[in-house]
Order: C-alpha cells, then sequence, then structure tokens
C-alpha cells in the first residue's frame, strides 16, 4: 500500500532512489558486458572542454554545493582544474579575465530559470566561452540557450527545499567526472565499468537505510530542538555536504547553521560550540581509498579533541564504526561506499533531520518564509 505523506519534502525524500534509477537509465546502457555510457548524451560532450583542462562551475544555493562536490571529482579523477562560482558574483566580475582564461562553463540550476544562473551563463557565451547546463526541467531556458544540455530526471519537486533534485545533480556530475575521466585516459574501460556498477547500486543502498534513518532523525530533532546553531563539518568532498546539511537546515526550519571544512574549526569558529551550539560532522570513510582514510583519521582526532571539550557532537560514519559512535554524542551510520558516491548517500539523513527540526519548530517546510523554488528576479 502506497504511504500517504504529511508534506511534499518527506515524500521528495524517498522518492530519491527512483529519481536517481531514472536519471541512471537516461545516462547509462546495458550491454552484454554490463553497463556503459550512453553515447547518445556524452558523445557531444567531446566538443565541450578546452585544451587547458579548465572548468568553471556557476551556480547558487544548494546547486552551488553539488557544484563544489563536482570540483573534487572532476580534479581528483580527471585532473581538471575547476573554481566554482557563486553565480550571482560571476555575472558581474567584468572583463578582466577574459583574456587570460577561456574555461568551459558548466551552470547547475534545479529550475533553470535562476536569473543569477541565467545571467552567468549568458556572460559565458557572451566571452565565447563553450557552455553546459545541467537543470531538472528540459526545456528550460538554460538548457535552451547553453551549448550543450544534460537534463536530470528526478521529476518535479514541490516543496522549497531541494532534495531530489540535489542527489539527481551529484548523480549526474559523478556520471560527467567518469566520462570525462575515460576521455582524458584516467580511467580505462574496466575502471569505469567498475564505477557504473558502484553508482548503479546507489538507489537500492538509499533505499535500504531511509526507514532507520527517519526514526533516527525524528529522535534527534527531538533532542536538539533547543539549539541555536549548527555548525556543520566535512573535509575534501564531504565539506559540500556540510555546506548542504547547513542550508537545508537554515532554509527547513529557520535555524541558523554554518558549513565549515573541519580543519578549520579551531581557526575561529569553535568559540561558537556550546550546549546551545552543537557540531554535525561527517565523518564517513572510504578504506580503500588512501586519502579518504587520511581525511577520515584527522576528523576522528577532532572528534577526540571535542570529546574533551565537552562538546556535543551528531557524527555520521561508516556503519559499524565504533571508535566515532564511543567519541559523540549521537552517531548516525551510513553504509559504506566508494568516496566519491558516499556525498549522495550522507546528504539524505541530513535532509531527514532538518524536515524533523522543522515540524518540532512548526515551520510549514514545503513553503519556508521569504524563499521560492526559483530566484527569478535579479538578487541584490
Amino acid at each position: 500500500m502506497e504511504r500517504d505523506f504529511p508534506h511534499a519534502m518527506l515524500r521528495e525524500i524517498y522518492e530519491q532512489p527512483e529519481a536517481i534509477r531514472r536519471t541512471l537509465a537516461l545516462y547509462t546502457a546495458q550491454e552484454a558486458d554490463g553497463l556503459v555510457l550512453n553515447a547518445e548524451f556524452f558523445t557531444p560532450l567531446a566538443h565541450w572542454g578546452n585544451t587547458h583542462g579548465e572548468v568553471l562551475i556557476a551556480a547558487s544555493g544548494s546547486s552551488r554545493h553539488s557544484g563544489l562536490a563536482a570540483e573534487i571529482a572532476l580534479e581528483d579523477q580527471c585532473g581538471l582544474a575547476v573554481d566554482v562560482e557563486y553565480a550571482s558574483e560571476y555575472s558581474l566580475r567584468g572583463d578582466f579575465s577574459k583574456d587570460l582564461r577561456n574555461p568551459s562553463v558548466l551552470v547547475l540550476s534545479q529550475s533553470g530559470e535562476t536569473s543569477d544562473t541565467l545571467a552567468a551563463l549568458r556572460e559565458a557565451r557572451r566571452r565565447g566561452q563553450k557552455t553546459l547546463a545541467i537543470t531538472n526541467v528540459e526545456d528550460s531556458t538554460m538548457a535552451r540557450e547553453a551549448d550543450l544540455s544534460m537534463p536530470l530526471a528526478a521529476g518535479r519537486e514541490k516543496a522549497i527545499p531541494a532534495t531530489k533534485s540535489f542527489t539527481c545533480q551529484l548523480t549526474v556530475l559523478a556520471l560527467l567526472a567518469l566520462y570525462e575521466g575515460v576521455s582524458l585516459n584516467r580511467l580505462d574501460v574496466a575502471t569505469l565499468a567498475a564505477r557504473l556498477r558502484e553508482l548503479a547500486a546507489v538507489p537500492d543502498e538509499l533505499e535500504a537505510q531511509l526507514p532507520h534513518w527517519e526514526t533516527q532523525m525524528a529522535a534527534l530533532a527531538g533532542k536538539y530542538r533547543e539549539a541555536s546553531t549548527f555548525l556543520f563539518l566535512g573535509r575534501g568532498i564531504h565539506y559540500a555536504i556540510a555546506r548542504e546539511g547547513a542550508l537545508k537546515l537554515k532554509e527547513a526550519s529557520y535555524i541558523h547553521a554554518e558549513g565549515y571544512p573541519a580543519g578549520e574549526l579551531k581557526h575561529g569558529p569553535n568559540a561558537l560550540v556550546s550546549d546551545e551550539v552543537p557540531l554535525v560532522v561527517l565523518a564517513t570513510v572510504d578504506l580503500s581509498n588512501e586519502g579518504s582514510v587520511l581525511r577520515y583519521e584527522k576528523t576522528v582526532q577532532l572528534l577526540r579533541d571535542m570529546k574533551v571539550q565537552g562538546a556535543k557532537v551528531i557524527a555520521l560514519a561508516n556503519a559499524g564504526d565504533e571508535e566515532v559512535a564511543r567519541l559523540v554524542s549521537d552517531c548516525v551510520f551510513v553504509n559504506p561506499a566508494p568516496e566519491h558516491l558516499l556525498p549522495i548517500t550522507e546528504v539524505v539523513p541530513l535532509q531527514l533531520f532538518s524536515y524533523f527540526m522543522a515540524l518540532e519548530l512548526g515551520v510549514n517546510v514545503d513553503h519556508p518564509r521569504n524563499l521560492a523554488k526559483a530566484v527569478v528576479e535579479s538578487g541584490v
């Protein structure tokens, strides 16, 4: 029997596994030897990259956070040089750099109509830069005006806080990184096939974990409802999810939150940490990835320090990670996954936490005050 969800946001959180499956079906094809990239979408991308391997990502809000994750994936997996700009800033930078740099430009927007991101796209086209748009609306203005378009298959998203459009953005960006890795001879065919299998496993992993996360995050929202501020911390690709978790909490529940690189906590923000200002720390790890293990070890040391300090900490950690669980006030387990795919799963409990915090505080979570699904007027 189909569940009757009380809010669009919760329904859309639960729709994420199927939305990711649809998006993967759009960009991959099943052949005798396994999944391959769909040539219909990826062959035209051969004309998007530039000879210097420079990419500029322009986006706003949650879309910018998916861009931050893409920056890590494209640099680490493909060797590209990536900058992520606020769309509202990029379109107003002026012409000083146009003769010095000529990056390929990627714009990210759920609606494809966001004024600041559309202005960034038009500025890039005015400069003669090659443009690619990733949006959730196939016939949006950005999709039409960019040189190339990669639509999502998230389906309509009614709640203002982005959930399934965000994880579908991460999915398409992961596929883009795989394509670029192959085209630049950084990944061989066997590695590509293995990575596609890993990506195809994500929807089932999400589906299996959602019910427990829902129960746990509802309880944590009740426990932490009196907090005045949250600091979200992550390293590497997880910093993007720390930023997204903080934004989701702000927009859904009206609680102040900020996302920081975990190593920056002691460079000022730690002065805020108190009973009223808990930490949310992303401490997941890919044990097969040397860099991920190094970042994890640094994060565990930070958790030890925070325990001595008496900080209240919610941590996201690999299922069964008892070391992290012993060091924190509350631990949310996430099934192990490859480093570059962990963001897709670990953001979901943070979405649920924001949802339940909103309910605790009586906020209309589908329609928070002062916000719109698409910012279609010029920002200030």
